[in-house]
């Protein structure tokens, strides 16, 4: 499965979620990023068919499998790099986030590649 855009968003929220929460539910992801749980309940059956996470039938708790975590942190990755170049650019922070979360989906291996070894050599 090519995962999409969508996909990478919810996986990257609950790598978010997990980082603060012992148990990460749909609900929770639900409510993370304001979708409806019949949204979200189908989005999480899909990546579990699909191996990116899996859910524990008896308490919901949803565990990215290692699959599911390298897409996750690749996309975490480029959303911290981004927002922080645009930051340091003179982007307001809100304006910086929310353009990293689109950006963060599209940009190449190549260009985001470039911009990272750019932002850690110049970093000050």
């Amino acid at each position: 499965m090519n995962i999409h855009e969508s996909g990478e968003m919810y996986l990257e929220t609950i790598l978010r979620l997990s980082e603060k929460n012992e148990i990460v539910r749909s609900i929770d992801v639900a409510a993370a990023l304001g979708y409806s749980k019949p949204s979200i309940s189908r989005a999480m059956k899909n990546l579990r068919e699909n191996g990116y996470i899996s859910i524990n039938p008896d308490t919901g708790s949803i565990t990215l499998l290692d699959k599911g975590r390298d897409v996750a942190e690749k996309i975490y990755e480029r959303h911290l790099v981004l927002s922080a170049m645009l930051e340091k650019l003179g982007v307001n922070a809100c304006t910086a986030q929310e353009d990293a979360c689109r950006i963060e989906h599209v940009i190449s291996d190549e260009t985001f590649n470039a911009i990272k070894e750019h932002m850690t050599k110049y970093r000050k």
